[in-house]
């Protein structure tokens, strides 16, 4: 695999980086990427405050309905990547085996949390406030609303439940990208750096560095809850009830009673 060398001078960084582009770009494309991370080009997590799920689950219930945020554009993760809004359009409306999975492990049936009809996969766009980030602009984020089962997955049931999971990762196939450069020499990846720099919440990151990879298309392979991603504003939203089929028998043998002693009053 080609990496990367260490260069003093960024001109011969990016000389190295179009003269080799097109391997770099295959090299992305031909692997499965896991959008994880131990560290995260974004200095602006200062401002940004974890956002804490609203948990109405008790624990007498046995599914909670999660809205995870599983991707996010507009931003400049820790493997030099933006994506780029529409990036998931292709991929969500042919897929429909995308799952919803523990530390990206889809091949082993007890790390999946749910797929199937206990999974919606969509896209919505949010603001960064909306997410915790004390940012302006927004981002059109990759959303799974998920049926979590104490039956499937006991571990991630209770780690919702408890409002634990608060960082995700896409696992995804790269399908279109480009490289974008900061420098007049290189004047077709110059172009595509001044048409997304404004776009970008940590542009400031991205301008020191001096490039990045525009992310144009990409697959959804699955969505997978995580300790530690490469795009930190990733969080869960709602975890929300789902009554168990017990106690929503009991709910309406509670209420068929009820009509019945109102009945009797009448007679």
């Amino acid at each position: 695999m080609l990496e990367i060398p260490k260069f003093e001078d960024k001109k011969e960084l990016f000389k190295f980086l179009v003269e080799n582009k097109e391997t770099l770009s295959n090299q992305k494309k031909s692997a499965i990427k896991y959008a994880d991370g131990i560290s995260s080009n974004v200095t602006l997590l200062k401002d940004f405050t974890t956002v804490k799920s609203v948990n109405k689950a008790n624990d007498n219930e046995d599914e909670i309905t999660v809205k995870a945020i599983i991707n996010t554009t507009n931003i400049m993760d820790s493997h030099d990547d933006v994506h780029i809004k529409g990036l998931w359009n292709k991929s969500i409306k042919e897929n429909k085996r995308i799952l919803h999975v523990q530390e990206h492990k889809s091949q082993e049936f007890d790390k999946i949390i749910s797929s199937g009809k206990d999974l919606n996969v969509s896209v919505a766009d949010f603001k960064w406030k909306e997410l915790g980030f004390n940012a302006n602009g927004s981002t059109e984020a990759l959303v799974f609303d998920s049926t979590v089962k104490r039956s499937r997955n006991k571990y991630m049931f209770n780690q919702y439940k408890s409002g634990f999971v608060d960082n995700h990762s896409v696992g995804m196939q790269y399908v279109k990208l480009d490289l974008a450069i900061n420098d007049e020499e290189f004047e077709e990846n110059k172009v595509i750096f001044d048409k997304h720099i404004d776009s970008i919440v940590n542009k400031e990151d991205a301008t020191n560095q001096g490039y990045f990879w525009v992310v144009t298309e990409a697959k959804a392979i699955e969505g997978s809850a995580v300790p530690l991603g490469s795009n930190p504003i990733t969080p869960t939203l709602e975890n929300k009830t789902e009554p168990s089929n017990d106690t929503q028998t009991d709910k309406e043998e509670a209420a068929s009673k009820a009509l019945q002693e109102k009945k009797q009053l009448f007679l």
